[in-house]
């Protein structure tokens, strides 16, 4: 069903072109680390590639615990923690929708961005206070925080990186932006997970001390981690939103779509 969804989707979205871009005669090619200077001068991009990478690397650091977490601790059925996906997806929908039209009222990406940093705190720090509450509405809307916090983020720093006003960066642009997240979040897979094994390793020998000794300790210090990722997040990002070049680097007047954001 997906592969015939996505076969539907992409069918003629772009022109086939055979070949490699034409040159003129005699004009060279630019070299990658031209390009690549050119793209990280001011040092802009590479504040970008910086609060990117720390910032996906916080929100997916969850992946693989959500569900675990939801019937170890909460003791949600099969039904209720696979529910915990579409909820999450269901925040990123909604971020995905204000976003478009918040872009098109000209707003700044990377204060976008960090309201969506913002929330991805809120919604950790909701998820964490569920573990010591026990309850599931609390740890379920913390859910949805969290999609739509990473939803504000992907648009607000893809955003940023694709409207360099040098339309010859685009390409470096989304190439450098898709490198850092599929990184950050391979990353965040595998830490997370190591994270909580090794830390439930020492509740269980009492190596943290007599008084965590609660399953949940595991999990809620790696959301936690989260937390503080995030707020490690907001000092790049603020750093963008000081400088007075970003106006004049990025096109905000491009309107903004579900489309542009790559799968």
């Amino acid at each position: 069903f997906t592969v015939v969804c996505n076969a539907f989707s992409l069918w003629k979205q772009e022109v086939r072109v055979r070949g490699v871009v034409e040159y003129q005669k005699g004009e060279r090619r630019p070299m990658f680390r031209d390009a690549w200077r050119t793209f990280s001068e001011g040092g802009q991009a590479v504040r970008l590639l910086l609060a990117s990478g720390l910032g996906f690397f916080a929100f997916n650091l969850q992946d693989v615990l959500l569900e675990p977490y939801g019937g170890e601790i909460l003791k949600f059925t099969v039904a209720e923690t696979t529910a915990l996906t579409a909820i999450m997806a269901f925040g990123a929908v909604i971020a995905f929708a204000w976003s478009a039209n918040v872009m098109r009222a000209n707003t700044d990406p990377i204060k976008l961005a960090s309201h969506g940093a913002i929330v991805g705190i809120l919604g950790f720090a909701l998820i964490a206070a569920a573990s010591f509450t026990r309850s599931a509405f609390l740890f379920r809307v913390g859910v949805m925080m969290i999609g739509f916090g990473e939803g504000l983020f992907g648009v607000g720093t893809l955003s940023y990186a694709m409207n360099i006003r040098d339309a010859s960066q685009h390409g470096i642009a989304l190439g450098a932006w898709g490198a850092v997240f599929a990184t950050a979040e391979g990353l965040s897979f595998a830490v997370s997970g190591i994270a909580k094994d090794w830390l439930s390793h020492l509740v269980s020998q009492g190596a943290l001390g007599a008084g965590i000794t609660s399953p949940a300790a595991p999990y809620t210090m790696v959301y936690l981690t989260e937390v503080v990722v995030l707020l490690a997040t907001l000092i790049p990002l603020f750093s963008l939103l000081r400088r007075e070049p970003v106006r004049d680097a990025v096109d905000s007047s491009r309107s903004f779509g579900l489309a542009d954001i790559p799968a």
